[in-house]
């Protein structure tokens, strides 16, 4: 996985050698929206890191890919809900993504202009992901001591300022839809643990969120582009 996103990286900069580039880190908290814990979107538990590229294509839009490791705890006993305090389960996990999609800006975003640059934000795209293959029998967590993975879709809002000329710091949330519903360890799939544990809980209807929220902090850096795209 690390060996594509370097690949797609190396693509970035080969096909836009002429445009306006941003490097730099992602710092907040992760948490998770599951059949076990609390139900809130945004209250992170536990932290989240890592770093993200952009390719800033035009004043409207920019390509961005990112890898991202975050965890969480989901505990029953935090929920609002009185059947999860009864049940009293408390889940860990630990993901570490790699997104890559398109970030469009809600007005125009001239880097290229003196003076302030600001603007608030969608992303959206297509991220894969690994997280520890946990599962709960007879009331406890048991550490499977393996992973597994699957594929999400980010759902990010933000906001972000340049400061001077050639740093940009940012605020986003981002919910990912996950394609597993096993974040929770409520829904193992794999045949040879399965057939091991008593029952399945939660609603297996619904798969798993897990959110990233925190700040971004980036550099800025590369010619000014040919032609009149941030004119």
């Amino acid at each position: 996985m690390k060996k594509c996103f370097v690949l797609i990286f190396l693509v970035f900069a080969v096909q836009g050698s002429a445009q306006m580039y941003e490097i730099g880190l992602f710092a907040g908290g992760a948490n998770m929206i599951g059949d076990v814990g609390r139900t809130n979107y945004i209250l992170p538990s536990n932290l989240a890191y890592g770093g993200l590229f952009k390719w800033n294509a035009s004043k409207r839009y920019a390509w961005r890919a990112s890898l991202i490791r975050g965890k969480f705890t989901a505990d029953d006993s935090k929920s609002n809900l009185s059947s999860r305090k009864q049940r009293g389960f408390v889940v860990d996990n630990t993901v570490f993504e790699a997104s890559a999609g398109l970030e469009f800006n809600f007005v125009e975003y001239n880097l290229h202009k003196l003076g302030p640059a600001f603007t608030p934000y969608l992303y959206t795209g297509v991220t894969y992901f690994r997280y520890d293959y946990n599962y709960i029998n007879a009331g406890q967590l048991v550490n499977a001591n393996q992973q597994d993975g699957s594929f999400a879709v980010p759902m990010t809002i933000g906001m972000k300022l340049r400061v001077g000329q050639q740093f940009i710091i940012g605020a986003e949330v981002g919910a990912r839809y996950t394609f597993t519903d096993n974040l929770d360890a409520s829904n193992p799939s794999k045949s040879n643990i399965s057939q091991q544990i008593d029952v399945d809980f939660g609603n297996t209807n619904s798969k798993d969120w897990y959110v990233f929220s925190g700040i971004t902090f980036t550099y800025t850096f590369g010619r000014v582009p040919c032609g009149d795209c941030f004119e």
